[in-house]
C-alpha cells in the first residue's frame, strides 16, 4: 500500500540519521576484526630506542609505569570533582604502552595513535584548517578538506552530550582535554571514517571500514606529545568499543593478547565475535561500577602463593589496564607477598634500581632460563570466584643484567587504594572484556602463536 510504503521509507530515512548522530556502521564480517597492538617498545614502534638494552627498556618501562598509575590513582580519587574550566575534561597522563593503526578518512589517512584501555574519546592530530587556530600538533596530521566523509558534530547531539564537558560558542561541538602534566588538546568533535586492516581476516583485501565513527580533531596542542593521536578503548560511551557497538554483529566487546617483552613481535587486539575467548581453563570476573567510567575495575579478593592464601582488605578495586607496565596492590597484600616470595626463592637478594620494586634477585649465578622454575606461582582470587594464575614471567622481570625484580610495587596511598593489574601480569594472556556482559575473561594463551611470531629459544629471558 503506498501509505505504508510512504511509512516504511520515512522511518528508515529517521533512522538513518540518527546513526549519523551518534552511532557508527561497520562493514565487517561476522567473526570480527583483528588490529595489530604494537608496544612501544617493538621493533615496529617509531618510539623504540635502540640504544637500550632489553632491561633497559624494561626499566624505562618500570618508569613511565609509577606515572601513569599516580594518575590513574589521582582521577579515580577526584571522579566526581568539578573542572576548574567547564570545557575541560582531565584525562590520565601521557604515559603509554601500546600504539594502533588506523587509517582516517576518504581517501584514507595512516594515523599511528595511542591505544589506551584507560581513555574513552578518540581523538587525532588535525590540521589548522579543521577547527580553531592554535600551534599546529606534531607527528602525521589530518587535513579534513581532503576527505570525502569528514562532518562536524553539532551541539545537540548525542554525542556531544556523551562528553564530560563541552563547549558550544558557534553551534559546534569544542573540546579541550587536560593532561596531569598541563599539557593540553583541543578542537572539535565530527566523524569520520575509519578503516582498519584486518591483521588475521581472509576477506576480500582485508580491510575493515567503519563510517561515522565520532572523534575528536585536535588542532591545538599545549606541551609535547607523542604519537598522531589516541583511540580511547575505555568503557565511556565514546570510546572506539562502544560505538562499534552499535553493530550488533560485534557487540561491545574487544580483547588482547600481550606477546612476552622477550619477543620482538606485535600483539593481536581483537574486536567483535572474534574477541571471545575460548582457551581452555578460562575464567571469567564481573566487572563492578567504578568511579571514572573510563576504567575496567573488578574486585580483588585474595592473592595466594602455595598454601598462603592473604585476604584483600574489604572494597579492593582493582582496575586492569595495558597502558600500565607494573602491577600494583594494597599494602596490606603487598607485603606478606614479598614477604612468602622471599621465604620461597632460594636466590641472593639485590638492591631494586631506583628503589622502584620491592623485591629483587641476584640471578647472575644462574644459567638464562633456569630462574623461571625457582619462582613460585601467584594466583589472584577475583570476583565471582576467578582465579588467575601468575606465572614467573607475569611477576619478575630483568630490570638490569643479572638481577630480576617483583614487577609489583605498593598502590597509591588513598582511602581507598586504587590497586592496578597491569600489562607485564597479563603477558601470554588471552584477556577479554565484554560490556553487553559486564565482564573481564583471561586464559593462559601462547600470544606469540597467536600473532604468527617466531618465539625464541626461551620466552623468558630469566
Amino acid at each position: 500500500m503506498p501509505g505504508t510504503t510512504t511509512s516504511r521509507a520515512l522511518l528508515l530515512v529517521g533512522v538513518v540519521l540518527t546513526a549519523h548522530v551518534f552511532l557508527c556502521t561497520a562493514y565487517v564480517g561476522g567473526d570480527g576484526f583483528s588490529v595489530e597492538f604494537i608496544h612501544r617498545d617493538s621493533v615496529k614502534s617509531p618510539y623504540r630506542d635502540p640504544s637500550l638494552t632489553a632491561p633497559a627498556r624494561v626499566l624505562e618501562a618500570a618508569r613511565r609505569s609509577t606515572s601513569r598509575a599516580a594518575a590513574l590513582s589521582r582521577s579515580y580519587g577526584r571522579a566526581d570533582a568539578p573542572s576548574a574550566d567547564g570545557a575541560v575534561s582531565e584525562l590520565t597522563s601521557r604515559p603509554f604502552e601500546y600504539l594502533m593503526a588506523v587509517n582516517v578518512g576518504t581517501p584514507p589517512t595512516r594515523m599511528l595513535a595511542i591505544a589506551d584501555t584507560g581513555s574513552d574519546l578518540i581523538w587525532l592530530n588535525c590540521s589548522s584548517g579543521a577547527g580553531a587556530p592554535g600551534l599546529a600538533p606534531p607527528g602525521v596530521q589530518f587535513n579534513s578538506s581532503n576527505s570525502t566523509t569528514f562532518s562536524l558534530v553539532s551541539c545537540g547531539s548525542s554525542a556531544c552530550r556523551a562528553l564530560p564537558d563541552a563547549s558550544c560558542p558557534d553551534s559546534k561541538c569544542r573540546y579541550l582535554y587536560s593532561y596531569g602534566d598541563g599539557s593540553q588538546t583541543s578542537g572539535l568533535l565530527s566523524t569520520e571514517t575509519f578503516t582498519f586492516a584486518d591483521d588475521q581476516g581472509t576477506r576480500g583485501d582485508g580491510k575493515i571500514r567503519v563510517a561515522n565513527v565520532n572523534f575528536g580533531c585536535s588542532t591545538t596542542m599545549i606541551g609535547s606529545f607523542i604519537g598522531d593521536g589516541l583511540v580511547g578503548l575505555g568503557g565511556g560511551d565514546l570510546s572506539l568499543v562502544n560505538q562499534l557497538g552499535a553493530d550488533t554483529s560485534l557487540g561491545r566487546r574487544f580483547s588482547y593478547c600481550l606477546v612476552p617483552y622477550s619477543i620482538n613481535a606485535s600483539s593481536v587486539l581483537n574486536f567483535g565475535p572474534r574477541a571471545t575467548v575460548t582457551e581452555p581453563g578460562a575464567a571469567t570476573t564481573p566487572l563492578i561500577p567504578s568511579e571514572v567510567k573510563a576504567y575496567y575495575t573488578v574486585d580483588l579478593q585474595s592473592v595466594k602463593i602455595g598454601n598462603k592464601t592473604f585476604a584483600a582488605p574489604q572494597e579492593s578495586p582493582v582496575i586492569v589496564d595495558s597502558g600500565t607496565t607494573l602491577t600494583y596492590l594494597a599494602n596490606e597484600l603487598l607485603d606478606p607477598l614479598v614477604g612468602e616470595l622471599t621465604r620461597r626463592v632460594k636466590l641472593p637478594p639485590a638492591k631494586s634500581p631506583e628503589e622502584l620494586l620491592p623485591l629483587c634477585f641476584d640471578v647472575s649465578g644462574v644459567r638464562k632460563g633456569r630462574v623461571a622454575a625457582m619462582i613460585p606461582d601467584v594466583t589472584l582470587g577475583l570476583g565471582g570466584g576467578a582465579t588467575v594464575t601468575l606465572k614467573a614471567e607475569n611477576t619478575f622481570v630483568e630490570v638490569q643484567e643479572g638481577t630480576v625484580c617483583l614487577a609489583v610495587a605498593a598502590a597509591s596511598e588513598q582511602s581507598t587504594p586504587v590497586s592496578i593489574i597491569g600489562n607485564i601480569a597479563q603477558q601470554n594472556m588471552h584477556v577479554g572484556y565484554d560490556l553487553d556482559k559486564g565482564t573481564v575473561t583471561f586464559a593462559a594463551a601462547d600470544c606469540a602463536r597467536s600473532s604468527a611470531a617466531p618465539s625464541p629459544s626461551g620466552s623468558l629471558h630469566i
